[in-house]
């Protein structure tokens, strides 16, 4: 398999995509934070003295998304068309990301997901880091991507999340 961000060389370069034709893609990736049960208790009852944690990290995700190219030294920057961003607590003890970006355009917006899912999972351990500095952040996946050359995939379910 070819590494498109090496040359000939093996040096590192940001791929060209002047040439490929505009399609729509969507990426839709996950991350999640596991924690002491009580921390998402807290979450899910608003009894937190930063705020409202997945209204912060939904908005965190979003931003994030919007500077991916910013971040990831040979990402594109995209015309993002929508970006979506959902927290769900999963009991006992975790909260699921899943960050969904889209645009039509010549590359695709793998990275752009997983940014916004990442960014919302470290976005929750910030706002509860007072009370549980134990959390970890796991799962870190794309879970789907469509549109492009290399066509539709779909991580199969047994992989796309931890267990508690």
């Amino acid at each position: 398999m070819e590494l498109t961000h090496l040359d000939e060389n093996g040096n590192a370069r940001m791929v060209e995509v002047g040439e490929k034709a505009v399609t729509t893609r969507t990426a839709t990736a996950q991350a999640e934070v596991v924690m002491q049960p009580d921390t998402l208790a807290r979450i899910t009852a608003g009894d937190l003295p930063k705020g409202d944690v997945f209204a912060c990290a939904r908005i965190a995700g979003i931003m994030a998304a919007k500077r991916t190219h910013e971040l990831i030294p040979l990402c594109h920057p995209l015309p993002l068309t929508g970006i979506e961003v959902e927290l769900t607590p999963v009991p006992p003890a975790r909260v699921r990301v899943t960050a969904t970006a889209r645009c039509d355009w010549k590359t695709g917006v793998e990275m752009e997901a997983l940014t916004a899912a990442s960014v919302a999972a470290l976005t929750v351990y910030d706002m509860c880091k007072a009370i549980d500095r134990g959390m970890t952040i796991e799962a870190v996946c794309l879970l789907e991507k469509a549109g492009g050359r290399s066509g539709h995939f779909v991580r199969p379910q047994a992989a796309q999340s931890g267990q508690d």
